[in-house]
């Protein structure tokens, strides 16, 4: 399909620079129908006894790291972000400026902290740390910034704030890049009242990768090429879920990164247990096996995030929704509104 169908204009002030505070008093519009301005406190007045809520415990990193390299007496600034760990001292970076960096240059981010290029793929890296395992955790723990999305970071700085707001209440599996940013709206009274509802919740981890934000620059959707990202699903939550399924609950992914390791995990029989890599890439057209209803944020013009909603909901729905959500002052984004879709 065209990328050019998956645009929109979104005017600069729509982009929240903060979450709603409480959690829950985000906006929620609700797509079916009709189009329904809620909040997200309203989120359980729309399940059903029986319904799951499964969300990604991902934990999210401070993945962005600040360095230098040095030739002779020259030194140069480079500024790395984490988005995919390859085994236990190597990373894939993101790292600008990425041109001018050598194979085999060393990047020292701190004191007893530094790295080695082992491969250049434009504008991607591989990094080699000097550290390995705990060890090397420990340290991008204490010397990394938390990786803000690109159009947040572009008007403010991060702060000590953002290290509890860019964190889910579900936090659990360390090693994901960018917030799964729907669950950003839970609380543990609003799971409560969701629970008090008769629906349940069950964990899955996709563990978030920086590519997220990449831009699609293809004109058509078959040539972008997506960044893989590790998810898991254990046989005992795969069971749960096909066992609620069965007996006519509705399998209600909170976010796209939810949605997207239950798709990578199914089958025409059901959710199956998963371990490993997807790069999972869903447009109109795809035929969903394991999701009845999704809660996500509003998502980037042009965006694979956007093409996964269309998929989902239908591009006319879901261009009607935007249009109102940006008449009506929806905030947008990761610490933005939410909106509440079925297929």
């Amino acid at each position: 399909m065209r990328v050019d169908l998956f645009d929109f204009d979104l005017p600069e002030d729509r982009i929240a620079l903060r979450p709603a505070e409480p959690r829950e008093s985000a906006r929620l519009l609700v797509v079916g129908d009709a189009l329904r301005d809620a909040h997200v406190a309203d989120l359980p007045s729309l399940l059903r006894p029986g319904d799951v809520l499964v969300v990604n415990d991902a934990k999210v990193i401070p993945a962005q790291l600040f360095g230098t390299r040095q030739r002779g007496e020259f030194l140069a600034r480079i500024e790395a972000t984490l988005h995919k760990k390859v085994d236990a001292n190597h990373w894939r970076a993101f790292v600008r400026p990425a041109k001018k960096l050598k194979i085999s240059e060393r990047v020292d981010f701190a004191e007893g902290v530094w790295a080695e290029v082992v491969e250049k793929h434009e504008g991607e890296v591989l990094l080699g740390f000097n550290l390995s395992g705990p060890a090397l955790d420990n340290a991008i723990m204490a010397v990394g910034h938390m990786p803000l999305p690109p159009y947040i970071a572009a008007r403010r700085a991060e702060d000590a704030q953002d290290a509890r707001d860019y964190q889910t209440v579900f936090a659990e599996k360390l090693g994901a890049v960018a917030a799964p940013t729907a669950g950003l709206h839970f609380t543990p009274d609003l799971l409560e009242a969701a629970r008090k509802i008769g629906a349940s919740v069950e964990k899955v981890t996709l563990l978030v990768g920086a590519g997220t934000f990449l831009p699609v620059k293809a004109e058509d959707t078959r040539d972008h090429v997506m960044h893989a990202e590790w998810g898991e699903i254990d046989a005992g939550t795969a069971a749960r879920l096909n066992a609620a399924r069965a007996r006519g609950g509705r399998i209600v992914a909170v976010g796209t990164t939810s949605l997207r390791i239950l798709e990578s995990a199914a089958d025409e029989s059901g959710v199956r247990p998963f371990a490993g890599d997807t790069s999972i890439f869903i447009t109109p057209g795809y035929r969903f096996k394991a999701v009845d209803a999704l809660m996500t944020n509003f998502h980037l013009p042009r965006s694979t995030l956007f093409m996964l909603v269309c998929a989902f909901a239908g591009i006319d729905a879901m261009k009607q929704a935007y249009a109102h959500a940006i008449g009506a002052g929806y905030r947008f984004y990761s610490y933005g509104d939410a909106c509440f879709l079925q297929r």
